[in-house]
């Protein structure tokens, strides 16, 4: 079972509140507020799409662009030991410490996905 739910690009989350008997989510990766929420699964994903298709009319209608989820860059933090290490074996393998960092993690994302 996934509790994320994709349109156009962007990631929403998908809750339950048995209080309220109303599945609920918001848009994540980005600092616009974007939520919905539905009372049955039909609703709840209509609901989104909706909410996508306002905020992206909303940005045209403002001259404002649409923020998007993820851009390509991002800040890690490792132990220093670590750094070392990846940095001196990107070196060894006439890597960028980028290009190491970015083949490491497509190889633990392939190898997720295929479990």
């Amino acid at each position: 079972m996934k509790n994320i739910i994709s349109y156009k690009d962007y990631t929403g989350t998908v809750n339950f509140s048995e209080e309220d008997m109303v599945f609920y989510g918001k848009v994540v990766g980005i600092t616009d507020s974007i939520s919905f929420e539905g009372d049955t699964v039909e609703s709840l994903v209509e609901d989104f799409h909706d909410a996508v298709d306002e905020y992206l009319e909303f940005c045209r209608e403002n001259g404002k662009e649409p923020q998007q989820q993820y851009k390509g860059s991002f800040n890690v933090r490792i132990a220093p030991e670590l750094h070392r290490k990846a940095s001196l074996d990107a070196m060894a393998k006439h890597m960028s410490l980028n290009s190491y960092v970015e083949e490491a993690i497509k190889m633990r994302v392939a190898n997720d996905a295929a479990l």
